[in-house]
């Protein structure tokens, strides 16, 4: 299939061309190898200072790390849990939906084609 001069990267705007590269899986999978190392060596430099700390868990190398992932986790769940509570069926608002409406038959322009 052709391109037309519509999809020609060149006529995208400077930040989609830039995006291109995310194209490609390899640059992707660089992009998370790269967030992996950045987390690990923030994690290793909890070991390299000093903190004043007011509780004494917040000694522990790398507290604030593991609570903001079990955190973040534990926000999933819960989300995950509030949703079977608090979702609707998919026709819950038929009723008074303008979705729901007959569209009148005399306002539509219908022809017919003969063979």
């Amino acid at each position: 299939m052709a391109k037309t001069p519509k999809d020609d990267p060149a006529n995208y705007p400077a930040l989609g061309r830039w995006l291109m590269f995310l194209d490609k899986k390899k640059n992707v999978d660089r992009i998370v190898y790269g967030l992996y190392a950045l987390c690990t060596a923030l994690f290793l430099a909890d070991f390299l200072y000093y903190k004043k700390v007011y509780l004494d868990l917040e000694k522990f190398p790398g507290f604030y790390a593991l609570y903001g992932f079990f955190m973040c986790a534990a926000l999933v769940v819960c989300a995950k849990l509030m949703r079977r509570y608090l979702m609707r069926s998919e026709d819950y608002y038929a009723p008074h939906d303008v979705e729901a409406e007959e569209y009148p038959e005399d306002g539509l322009d219908r022809e017919s084609v003969n063979d």
